[in-house]
């Protein structure tokens, strides 16, 4: 895959923390997540992943809290999950996830992020088919042939196991994330580097460099809307 996912990983938690924008959205995934079911990780399956990828990129303990209280509240405000898919510069594809309590507006601010940067909206489908639902997960302190024998030991079934920096990435069936997950706590493991549900590209392309500033200027116009969760792309933007 060689995606390189903590690089990946590290340049968003960079980026993000700058302006605050990555607990931003945790805090509203959260609230949604907790609302949408019950509001103790324990019992909702949704909230334990969000709160276990939440804890990789060290989101503060005290909007974790907030968030969860105020789904407790009973506030009446409905959240919808959308997805838009669309293309960039140079045949690069885009899938953007959002949540939202204005489809209007959200669907409105898209399309202007993709009509203002090169790129344009793609009908559902259009892009979706080139990715995968993908599990990563993410440990240090072990070589990828004894993530291998755990996990074998585990009866869980992969996708693949690389190496990258010092961290050993899985990647599986998004429905084995809990599964990876438990197979490593069995084995002493209670910390992640990375613990995503995302989506991985089946071919990724390489841009010339004014098309990857193009491209870059499109996935921030995007990744700053309010409603914006996720966005996934096709491009190899190297180290």
């Amino acid at each position: 895959m060689g995606r390189k996912w903590n690089n990946i990983k590290e340049k968003k938690a960079s980026k993000d923390a700058n302006t605050s924008r990555l607990y931003s959205k945790f805090a509203l995934e959260i609230y949604v997540v907790a609302k949408q079911g019950e509001p103790n990780p324990e019992s909702n399956q949704a909230l334990k992943f969000v709160l276990e990828r939440a804890k990789t990129y060290n989101v503060p303990r005290n909007i974790i809290d907030r968030a969860i209280e105020k789904a407790k509240g009973g506030a009446d405000d409905n959240y919808a999950e959308l997805r838009y898919e669309g293309f960039g510069p140079s045949g690069s594809m885009i899938i953007v996830d959002a949540l939202t309590n204005n489809v209007n507006r959200t669907a409105s601010n898209v399309r202007a992020a993709f009509g203002k940067n090169g790129g344009n909206m793609g009908v559902s489908g259009s892009v979706a088919y080139m990715f995968d639902a993908t599990a990563v997960i993410g440990v240090e302190g072990k070589t990828a042939d004894e993530v291998l024998e755990l996990l074998m030991e585990a009866d869980v079934d992969v996708r693949d196991i690389l190496e990258e920096d010092e961290a050993v990435i899985v990647y599986a069936e998004p429905d084995q994330f809990h599964a990876v997950q438990e197979a490593f706590r069995s084995a002493g493991v209670t910390e992640f580097t990375v613990a995503e549900l995302t989506m991985l590209a089946q071919n990724d392309v390489t841009l010339d460099a004014d098309a990857q500033a193009q491209f870059e200027k499109l996935v921030d116009a995007l990744e700053d809307l309010e409603d914006v969760q996720q966005v996934y792309h096709n491009v190899d933007l190297g180290e």
